[in-house]
């Protein structure tokens, strides 16, 4: 049953609000087929954002050769952490970031939720300025037109929620493939043989290891989003193909448009990425760059809405944590517009060189992202194999307790032994200077977290996944057992429902928490 589909009841499903935010998604809910999250994840990925990483090599005079080297490798190598968390979705039913509760704690998963939240706010006010950068090129306006009506679209689309931020990526894929297509194959025989003029300067491996880095950082970053969107999918998915065709689309559109960016980069002068795609596809044919331009702009739009709806995941987690109550529609919308102004109030404020804080701003991601997907990937592989109790993830006094201080630490001395290899503008280690500037900082985070934590971990006290009463265990071995009727997403006993959106007196196995 790997790609069956729940009924469905086609725009009306699509358009529907959802219902759930944070809770455990029972058996009788779960839809959609494997090969969605492929369009899902190249849309996600194929954004103006993405470009500006391939316009790094160039703005710090690394070649062409070694730009698209650096990035293609980082891009690979950053999406394999971000794809293998898709997994994480099926099998646990749940978004990713509460997830990190089984390695933190109830109540110390919210220190990495608090860096995951700058991440969706970062992005989004980026997002933003480029969108309204191309809409204001084609059809006039400026920022205090545009970032409002952007935030707005980006609010709406986070309240609808899951299937409509799916069907949306899925449409858009098909069109972004088409637009860029042609305008790639048109650049590059435009300007294959025209002159270069971001000539190299200063140490080639410095440049390689900074785009490498950011790159990598930049793909490794949409890890925190990865079971979001995932964790509809029928518990028994195969993981391969959750994980392939995860990395497919992720992967896929990240080396082509960092890719397109260096070249772009390396034989036009651009002040910024809507320049650079309007002479590009104008030097095709008249009017082509507009016409990407806007397909771009639709993409931003579109991944706004992912960003928001991630970081209203993020921000409930974090307030269930020391709030007990339950993820009601009120709760979610307040925390979806919280998210829409202060993405508003930032980007307004934004200074107009934004490339180089982009730099910075991706750099930063990795550092603060690489420890908690080291922690995350060794618990779930490694430490407990696919294994918890899903009631207690939602239960400070339960196995896995309010703080746990072995994901914590392995945390924490991730980050300080990174601190030495650092290498921004900003703030450069001792390792770093050492090596010319060379940032390898993103490898001694995973090798020094991930390890730890495997230490630590192997040494707690009694099996590593107890099976407590009115619990779901989800047992990577036995796919099917978080689909077991009467789970419960939360700390209190079940309670069946006599009548739902599925029919009268059909149980969808839900909590006396639902999010209604």
């Amino acid at each position: 049953m790997h790609d069956q589909q729940a009924p469905r009841r086609g725009l009306t499903l699509v358009t529907a609000p959802e219902a759930r935010s944070i809770d455990y998604i029972p058996a009788d809910e779960r839809h959609g087929k494997l090969w969605h999250q492929g369009p899902f994840w190249f849309s996600g990925n194929f954004v103006l954002t993405t470009l500006v990483i391939g316009f790094i090599g160039p703005s710090i005079g690394l070649g062409l050769g070694w730009s698209v080297a650096a990035v293609v490798l980082g891009a690979c190598f950053g999406t394999f952490f971000m794809a293998v968390h898709a997994n994480q979705g099926p099998r646990m039913g749940l978004p990713q970031m509460i997830q990190s509760r089984a390695q933190f704690g109830v109540r110390g998963a919210v220190v990495p939720f608090t860096a995951v939240i700058f991440v969706y706010v970062g992005f989004n006010v980026f997002n933003t300025v480029l969108a309204a950068q191309g809409l204001a090129r084609i059809v006039g306006g400026g920022p205090w037109l545009w970032y409002p009506v952007l935030a707005v679209v980006s609010v709406v689309l986070a309240l609808v929620g899951h299937d409509l931020i799916h069907f949306v990526q899925r449409a858009l894929t098909g069109l972004l493939v088409l637009v860029f297509g042609v305008l790639t194959a048109g650049t590059v025989v435009q300007w294959w043989d025209a002159p270069i003029v971001a000539p190299a300067a200063g140490s080639p491996w410095t440049s390689f290891l900074t785009v490498f880095a950011a790159a990598a950082g930049y793909q490794i970053s949409y890890a925190v989003y990865v079971s979001d969107y995932s964790r509809y999918l029928p518990a028994d998915a195969a993981p391969r193909q959750v994980i392939w065709w995860t990395y497919a689309g992720a992967a896929g559109s990240a080396v082509w448009l960092m890719s397109l960016g260096a070249f772009i980069g390396n034989h036009m002068p651009a002040d910024d990425a809507v320049t650079g795609l309007l002479r590009s596809g104008d030097g095709i044919v008249s009017g082509f760059g507009s016409v990407v331009v806007l397909a771009s702009a639709l993409a931003l739009i579109s991944v706004m809405g992912v960003n928001t709806y991630g970081a209203m995941l993020t921000a409930v987690s974090a307030v269930d944590a020391f709030r007990r109550d339950r993820p009601t529609r009120r709760l979610r919308a307040a925390v979806v517009l919280s998210v829409g102004v202060v993405v508003l109030a930032v980007a307004l404020s934004l200074p107009d060189d934004y490339l180089a804080g982009f730099s910075g701003f991706v750099l930063l991601m990795l550092y603060f992202l690489v420890p908690w997907t080291a922690v995350n990937l060794v618990d779930y592989y490694v430490v407990r194999k696919g294994r918890y109790v899903i009631r207690d993830i939602f239960d400070d006094q339960g196995i896995y307790g309010r703080w746990s201080w072995r994901g914590l630490a392995s945390y924490v001395m991730g980050l300080l032994a990174m601190v030495p290899f650092i290498s921004t503008t900003f703030f450069r280690g001792p390792v770093a200077e050492a090596m010319d500037g060379a940032d390898v900082s993103f490898v001694v985070g995973l090798l020094v977290s991930g390890a730890l934590y495997a230490v630590l971990a192997d040494r707690r006290p009694g099996p590593p996944a107890a099976v407590a009463p009115l619990s779901i265990s989800v047992d990577l071995h036995s796919p099917t057992a978080a689909g077991r009727p009467g789970g419960y997403a939360g700390a209190r006993p079940v309670k069946k429902e006599s009548g739902n959106a599925h029919g009268p007196g059909k149980s969808t196995g839900r909590s006396d928490r639902p999010d209604r």
